[in-house]
């Protein structure tokens, strides 16, 4: 999620676990704790793809952040003038503070790297989009409270109501998915790689994407589409380019890091053939922006870039698909399918509907 609502976060949970001893400052202290993973944005690990890629890894570790809780539970048992909190206390202050931070994120397609050092992929289980406002604002007025009146009712309120928010997410994707399953079953897909999430800024249209091979489909679904089936479209992947790609040290990185949710393509740059590889997790079909140029082509040989770049997102009107996709939230006419937004030339097939 966005460092804003990490604070928030924490301050909510500050302001609940410790606002009756500490007042505003428990607040303002779980704020700092619970932005604090988010610093590792301030690291340059080298290129595009490391910096990518490794955002998320120590800093949001389960196993770094309770070693973290658990020292400076000690530091303030020890040396904090409020002799009245124990440490038990202490320590589900700064451990919720802190661990909330990493597992909020993995409630997002991003994922995270909770058992750093440990080399498993990211861990994404996404029920939000990285920034929602319906999850965000209780906790922001929660703590609005508490700032204001010294109480730690509203941080408790707030964060009531956010993790009753998640647990509609749940049930809403629960829904998209059981929707999802027959056309999936139709075209044999049953098993193949799949991603379920909510599209940008609300938890009541979802955007499945599900890989197969050479190819990768598209579908939107809503929470109030009652029996219309799923319109699933499909795309080209470039899966033919995905062994240069892997003979690339970034490449090898970047498919560890998105799995089979990346997209190949040569575009030309400064002059040269590039081979781009693209997140299709991050972002929404025609405006992804985690882009990548992975190697150029030289004398018909393909060179590794010494160093990654990330490239630009092609031009698009993104406020013109956001309001098409808002208006598309509450019905499912007019149809609207994801073609709708991107370029035609990696449109394989789509049905009549769109």
């Amino acid at each position: 999620m966005d460092s804003m609502t990490q604070a928030a976060l924490g301050a909510a949970i500050g302001g609940t676990v410790l606002g009756g001893r500490l007042g505003r400052k428990a607040v303002l202290l779980g704020a700092a704790l619970g932005t604090l993973p988010d610093l590792d944005v301030v690291i340059d690990y080298g290129d595009a793809v490391a910096n990518v890629t490794r955002h998320r890894g120590f800093s949001h570790s389960l196993l770094v952040l309770a070693g973290l809780a658990a020292a400076l539970t000690l530091l303030a048992a020890r040396f904090a003038p409020a002799r009245d909190i124990g440490p038990g206390r202490w320590g589900a202050f700064f451990g919720l503070c802190l661990m909330t931070h990493p597992l909020l994120d993995a409630l997002t397609t991003y994922g995270t790297q909770l058992w750093w050092p440990l080399e498993a992929p990211p861990v994404a289980r996404p029920l939000v989009f990285i920034i929602d406002p319906l999850y965000s604002l209780p906790l922001l007025v929660g703590i609005a409270v508490a700032l204001a009146t010294g109480r730690r009712r509203g941080p408790a309120w707030g964060l009531a109501l956010s993790c009753a928010y998640l647990v509609f997410a749940l049930g809403a994707k629960t829904l998209v998915e059981s929707r999802l399953a027959p056309a999936l079953a139709e075209r044999g897909l049953e098993e193949a790689p799949r991603l379920v999430q909510p599209t940008p800024f609300n938890t009541l249209l979802w955007r499945a994407t599900v890989v197969e091979g050479d190819h990768y489909h598209e579908a939107l679904i809503g929470v109030f589409d009652g029996d219309r089936r799923p319109v699933l479209e499909t795309y080209a992947r470039g899966a033919d380019l995905e062994r240069v790609a892997l003979d690339a040290p970034s490449g090898r990185r970047l498919d560890w890091f998105a799995g089979p949710f990346l997209r190949y393509e040569v575009e030309r740059h400064d002059g040269r053939e590039t081979l781009v590889a693209t997140d299709l997790r991050l972002g929404f079909p025609g405006f992804h922006p985690f882009r990548y140029g992975l190697a150029h082509r030289q004398d018909h040989a393909w060179l590794p870039l010494a160093r990654t770049v990330q490239l630009p997102t092609p031009p698009g009107d993104s406020r013109a698909a956001l309001s098409r996709l808002a208006a598309r939230i509450l019905s499912p006419e007019p149809m609207l399918c994801t073609s709708h937004f991107v370029p035609g030339h990696w449109l394989v097939s789509a049905p009549g509907q769109c």
